[in-house]
């Protein structure tokens, strides 16, 4: 679905460079574009959804960006598994699942969210947002110096917040005035080529 946050895996999917076939599914229909019931592979309808050539699928972002991340280790977009690193890894993932991804809900429904999403849910996503521009302060990216697919996580969801998209739509947006870590970050992220390749494959700004 593009610009949901099935942005993530296809970032990583371009930083390594893999052979997949991308189906797009119709969000209101639930159906793939090849002629599947969404619903059968996936039973809460939403993306993104990793099928293997066996039939074997991942539902869930932060599991299949590490499943493809393990596919090329030498790309270093995942620490190795069971170093600590890997655990600050699967840290953050959780912490962007929890509190970013989950955060923009009640903006991306912003009318049914009523005042809970401008009065309670916002200013506490612009919390979350202003603690990532600490942890930004003197890196490249969340974990340093190197890429990983947190980071590729993280820019599938800030692209919701863009000011100027998420106020044309739903009628609100979170501010990132001041956060120079985290705008110097997108703009890095924004400048990788894998990412701008993602970007127009899915016809995003």
């Amino acid at each position: 679905m593009p610009g949901a946050c099935s942005l993530s895996p296809h970032i990583v999917i371009n930083e390594l460079g893999l052979d997949v076939t991308l189906v797009k599914v119709d969000h209101k229909r639930h159906q793939t574009e090849d002629g599947r019931d969404f619903c059968e592979l996936s039973p809460f309808g939403y993306v993104p959804l990793l099928e293997l050539e066996d039939g074997t699928t991942l539902r869930e972002g932060p599991a299949i960006v590490q499943y493809l991340a393990d596919l090329k280790p030498e790309l270093a977009l995942a620490p190795p598994p069971g170093t600590i690193e890997r655990y600050r890894l699967q840290e953050w993932l959780s912490f962007l699942a929890s509190e970013i991804h989950k955060g923009f809900i009640p903006l991306l429904y912003a009318v049914l969210a009523g005042k809970y999403g401008e009065e309670t849910a916002k200013p506490k996503l612009e919390k979350r947002y202003a603690w990532i521009n600490d942890q930004l302060a003197g890196r490249h990216y969340l974990m340093g110096d190197t890429c990983t697919v947190a980071d590729a996580y993280l820019y599938s969801l800030t692209q919701w917040g863009r000011a100027d998209w998420l106020a044309s739509v739903y009628e609100t947006s979170i501010r990132f005035d001041g956060l120079v870590h985290l705008k110097a970050w997108y703009q890095r992220m924004r400048a990788r080529p894998a990412v701008r390749r993602a970007l127009a494959a899915e016809r995003l700004k």
